[in-house]
């Protein structure tokens, strides 16, 4: 026997474990509309759940009232009851909300027990694709069962990142309009009040410069996004600029403001309706399958779409085939995340090799 090692877990990590024993004990998910709430006419039964585990890979298939692990060649393993999940789902529900103050990671012991239990080693899916769950669903509308991978949201320990800040999400702005002395920039780069970013733009502007997007700084992210759509670049930064005008983050806020500036020179009746368009592609994209510093092929990982853990513990679905509803879902909750100031460059002067001066802005989303 292997010597017993102690899992630690973030909320997130537990928040996946939370997930399996869920909708195994309830044998069901329920879609979700923009707003949260449960479509109480649209559910989805779950037919089985597959997992990688380091040891091999294992069926979880709900059967009456039973869960049934097995192997993929049907050699059953264990049988246990789904009301069982179920009570397990509600002891790791309440470890999570009274976990210890401050701790970024901890163990939970009963949970790990049940997981050893059912060949369940591991927290977390890997994080190298947007899948963290892989279930079989079947559509009640066209009777077809559906092996779908699914991104798992969970709202326990606050909101949920959809696009992650790094060097590579960085928009690169030309200061046009002025020159900078060298001093003057080590001055607006100093500003270091709580509305700092707002500051170093204000400073910029009182001299006269003028916030000109010149680039996407990384080369894979760029080509991620032309992918996507070719306006979508100049789109982003203006919309960066637009929080910061306005003082809005959500993107069903800013798209009205992008409209009114409307960087790609759409016709104003249309703007609207066009940057909401593209906003909503570049949220679908990097809900399921595409990561700025990994060239992308244009494929979804996550197929399925969204599993949402609310507060509460409720589990929704925002289902790819109902592609509308889970764009309108991203859209409605999505919103501006701004990156620490000390990283990645994000709001500072530099001069560059063709001595013109530069800003940085960094691109950062979450869900709400």
């Amino acid at each position: 026997m292997s010597e017993y090692k102690e899992i630690n877990g973030n909320v997130g990590e537990w928040s996946e474990i939370y997930t399996l024993f869920k909708l195994l004990g309830e044998g069901k998910v329920y879609a979700g509309d923009q707003n949260l709430e449960k479509i109480r006419n649209l559910v989805y039964p779950i037919i089985m759940i597959i997992r990688s585990e380091k040891e091999g890979i294992y069926d979880y298939k709900v059967e009456s009232t039973d869960i049934v692990i097995a192997t993929p060649d049907g050699e059953e393993l264990l049988r246990l009851p789904a009301s069982k999940f179920l009570s397990e789902a509600e002891a790791l529900l309440k470890a999570i909300n009274e976990k210890p103050a401050g701790a970024r990671s901890f163990p939970v012991a009963r949970t790990q027990a049940f997981m050893d239990r059912i060949y369940c080693t591991s927290l977390k899916a890997s994080s190298s694709d947007k899948t963290d769950i892989h279930i079989v669903l079947h559509d009640q509308r066209t009777k077809i069962n559906n092996d779908m991978g699914f991104s798992i949201k969970s709202q326990l320990g606050g909101d949920s990142t959809l696009l992650n800040a790094s060097g590579a999400t960085n928009f690169v702005y030309r200061i046009d309009g002025c020159d900078f002395f060298d001093e003057e920039i080590e001055r607006i780069n100093a500003i270091n009040t709580r509305t700092k970013i707002i500051d170093r733009i204000g400073a910029i502007e009182r001299k006269g410069g003028k916030l000109v997007f010149d680039k996407v700084d990384n080369d894979t992210f760029r080509r991620n996004l032309d992918m996507i759509d070719l306006g979508l670049g100049a789109t982003i930064a203006q919309l960066l600029i637009e929080q910061f005008n306005t003082g809005a983050r959500m993107f069903d806020e800013l798209t009205d403001a992008l409209s009114q500036s409307n960087p790609l020179g759409f016709d104003k009746a249309d703007a609207v309706e066009v940057y909401t368009f593209k906003l909503k592609k570049l949220l679908t994209s990097a809900a399921l399958g595409m990561m700025p510093s990994k060239k992308w092929s244009g494929k979804y990982d996550a197929n399925g779409g969204y599993l949402v853990v609310k507060k509460d513990g409720e589990i929704l679905c925002y289902h790819f085939y109902d592609q509308n509803r889970f764009e309108d879902f991203l859209f409605k909750n999505a919103y501006l995340e701004r990156g620490k100031t000390r990283r990645h460059g994000y709001a500072s002067l530099y001069r560059a090799d063709d001595s013109k001066v530069y800003f940085k802005l960094n691109l950062q989303i979450r869900l709400k």
